[in-house]
């Protein structure tokens, strides 16, 4: 069996790494060069790189700072955030990244995912789905969180599998930053709709919560942010414990 992953996310916004609530109030968390090595020290499985703001700001994901990281980092890295087109993708796989997450032009764009998974290979493309839950489903939202789509967040993971992806990032917007756990009943359903790997985003708080979304959702991978930033817990002690609990993971 595969072991589950643990991934520590930088949410980038100014060349600064961010955190913040339900996508708002972001609030400074460090230094992305320095939070990368760290993780990289802590045996984290990935790292994810997220420029926030770049979908939202019209613009590109900030290539130096990439190139930068991956020169300092050997495990795998994951990068997204105003990526439109295959050149981007291009340009991000040549600065070093191993996988490329992309969210609002897939939304605008859903060719883009048969065409990203043809010319790169699936193993490369992630699908970052950043899901609300709005009357009795949920919806997919765009440009960091800010539009809402109108498209069922799991309707629109079986369409992203269907399309070619590699791998579904999939953020609770209710939980992020709240530390409350993930949502369970979101995961759950994405991961029974697809048959590639899910990462659970949003709401980690304890190892204890990492244990239940992998028990209780068969998810492939958990990323959490802040409690790794703020040194609220490590990555060595929750894979610990993990073990400790019959859970296969990289130690």
């Amino acid at each position: 069996m595969l072991a589950k992953r643990i991934i520590p996310c930088l949410d980038i916004k100014n060349n600064e790494v961010v955190k913040g609530i339900h996508f708002e109030g972001l609030r400074g968390a460090g230094d992305p060069l320095e939070l990368a090595k760290r993780y990289n020290d802590e045996l984290a499985d990935e790292l994810m790189f997220l420029d926030i703001t770049a979908s939202h700001e019209k613009r590109k994901t900030i290539l130096e700072l990439v190139k930068k990281i991956s020169e300092n980092i050997f495990i795998p890295f994951s990068v997204g955030g105003g990526v439109s087109d295959l050149e981007d993708i291009r340009n991000l796989l040549n600065s070093g990244a191993d996988k490329v997450s992309i969210n609002t032009a897939a939304v605008l764009n859903p060719g883009l995912i048969d065409s990203a998974a043809k010319k790169f290979g699936s193993s490369t493309i992630v699908i970052a789905i950043d899901a609300k839950k709005l009357g009795e489903g949920y919806i997919v939202f765009t440009h960091g969180g800010r539009n809402n789509s109108g498209i069922d967040a799991i309707n629109w993971a079986k369409e992203v599998y269907n399309r070619g992806a590699g791998e579904i990032l999939l953020t609770s917007m209710d939980r992020d930053g709240t530390k409350n756990g993930y949502e369970i009943n979101l995961t759950s359903l994405v991961v029974r709709s697809v048959k590639i790997p899910v990462i659970a985003s949003g709401g980690a708080r304890n190892a204890e919560d990492m244990e239940e979304v992998f028990v209780k959702t068969g998810v492939s991978a958990a990323l959490a942010a802040s409690i790794f930033h703020y040194e609220e817990t490590g990555i060595i002690p929750i894979k610990r414990y993990l073990k400790s609990k019959g859970i296969n993971v990289r130690l």
